[in-house]
């Protein structure tokens, strides 16, 4: 009877991880594969079952759409991970050395990601109105643009795209921070202290120490911030809704229109599963890139 004590324990878990995530996705998976274009209540109604196997996944992957979908996606991910983690990083390193006035910079940096994402995208949507936002007028102020000749950052598709991954940057890079912080702390001063004597420069110790050392907490930080900036959907739903004529368009995005606006469901679950592969790939090759000198 001991030996199954473990097992009913986790029993309640498994129930709650089984009936809210793998049935859920069971069941995606399962209407991918039908011709699935009318209402989804209809779905207990067998005789309204058209198998198609690939027939979803064939027709997004042969459509253009995808893949200029697909190449916005990247775009936003690779562009707002890439600054959050060269950002994050920085301010972690100059929050880990000792100043006066340390404990309230830490505090005062957590604000923007303590804003919900909604809140997060009216805020920057109002900044960048080209009558009223505070952007314009900051650059007029600079003497960057004349006024009453505003910029309207969201009427192009490439400056839209552009002020959403600022948006986006301006809100997570302190949890990047933060994670990166908590990481280098870790690190026993010993090392450091050995390095001095031995004469090594700063960029020595931050290559031959502090960095082999952040390796694992840097792949945690770029595996969960890639997954959650390839499902980008809250910004660009307030910010652009996916406009200027689809120039914002991302794959969740484009998940949503087909699925609760097209009434595609098969399409629009045949999309999410395509999303997920992606995510996997991209986690699979940050342990191969980042534990490869670890190993």
């Amino acid at each position: 009877m001991k030996k199954l004590q473990p097992y009913l324990y986790l029993t309640p878990s498994f129930i709650v991880v089984i009936c809210l995530i793998l049935v859920p996705i069971a069941y995606a998976l399962f209407i991918s594969f039908i011709d699935l274009t009318q209402n989804v209540n209809k779905l207990s109604d067998s005789e309204l079952w058209n198998f198609v196997g690939l027939e979803n996944y064939v027709e997004i992957l042969t459509g253009s759409v995808f893949w200029s979908t697909l190449a916005r996606t990247l775009y936003i991910t690779f562009v707002s991970v890439g600054l959050e983690l060269l950002i994050g990083l920085s301010i972690a390193l100059i929050l880990n050395e000792q100043f006066v006035g340390r404990g309230f910079v830490r505090g005062i940096m957590l604000i923007p990601w303590a804003f919900p994402t909604i809140v997060n995208a009216v805020l920057w949507r109002w900044f960048y109105d080209p009558n009223h936002g505070m952007v314009n007028g900051v650059l007029a102020k600079m003497g960057f643009i004349n006024e009453g000749e505003y910029i309207n950052f969201l009427g192009s598709a490439f400056s839209a795209l552009n002020a959403i991954i600022i948006a986006d940057v301006w809100k997570n890079t302190a949890i990047v921070a933060l994670l990166l912080l908590a990481a280098l702390q870790s690190i026993p001063g010993s090392l450091y202290e050995a390095a001095q004597i031995d004469g090594a420069s700063s960029w020595k110790r931050f290559v031959n120490i502090t960095f082999p050392l952040l390796a694992p907490a840097i792949l945690v930080t770029l595996v969960l911030r890639t997954m959650e900036a390839f499902k980008i959907f809250d910004l660009i739903y307030i910010m652009t809704g996916g406009g200027p004529a689809g120039g914002t368009q991302v794959m969740s995005f484009l998940t949503y229109q087909q699925t609760m606006m097209f009434g595609k469901y098969s399409y629009g679950a045949a999309i999410a599963f395509l999303m997920s592969l992606f995510v996997l790939l991209f986690a699979f090759l940050y342990i191969k890139l980042l534990y490869r000198d670890l190993e």
